[in-house]
């Protein structure tokens, strides 16, 4: 049975979910140097945000060990910092692709099909993500512990992909970005 903090929260995780992937794709489609601006490629921010998946990823694993040894505290603030390190994630990356030049990927043959089997799987999974994290951590916050670990065995297999195959798309793709 859904707590009132629960139900409180509802509708924004629902709103918030399908808000952001359109508010990205609507950004990811808007680029400055293409519209004439005068704006410097944000270049330097790929890795960076490469390496905000990996950290994502290591943080869910130790939240993951936090609260399997009970340790519910620690458990909290560690996926407060994945959910702050998503949200840093995301605005970097929309910023990038604001103000750089799409990159192609120009691997070949087998690997070109494995790349992007990663990269739409990645996409797909990011955006289908948004809800059961904050409705996760909602239950969580809101003292719901067998509604919240029942669902955290989706979300944090799912979230966990998203930020390893973040890696892998950066490391398979970097060879072909234009230094500008």
């Amino acid at each position: 049975m859904e707590s009132n903090t629960e139900q409180k929260y509802n509708k924004w995780i629902w709103i918030l979910s399908i808000v952001i992937p359109v508010v990205v794709a609507i950004l990811f489609g808007v680029n400055l140097q293409k519209l004439g601006y005068d704006v410097k490629p944000l270049s330097f921010l790929p890795p960076i945000y490469a390496t905000i998946n990996g950290l994502t990823a290591v943080l869910l694993f130790l939240a993951v060990a936090a609260i399997k040894k009970g340790n519910k505290q620690l458990h909290e603030r560690l996926i407060k910092c994945c959910i702050a390190c998503s949200v840093a994630f995301l605005a970097m990356y929309v910023a990038y692709h604001m103000t750089s030049i799409e990159t192609k990927f120009g691997g070949e043959g087998i690997i070109r099909y494995v790349y992007f089997f990663i990269l739409i799987t990645h996409i797909l999974l990011s955006i289908i993500i948004i809800p059961f994290v904050l409705f996760t951590f909602v239950r969580g916050i809101s003292g719901s512990y067998a509604r919240h670990k029942k669902l955290a065995r989706i979300t944090y297999p799912m979230w966990m992909y998203v930020a390893v195959t973040g890696v892998i798309v950066y490391l398979m793709i970097s060879p072909y970005y234009i230094n500008a």
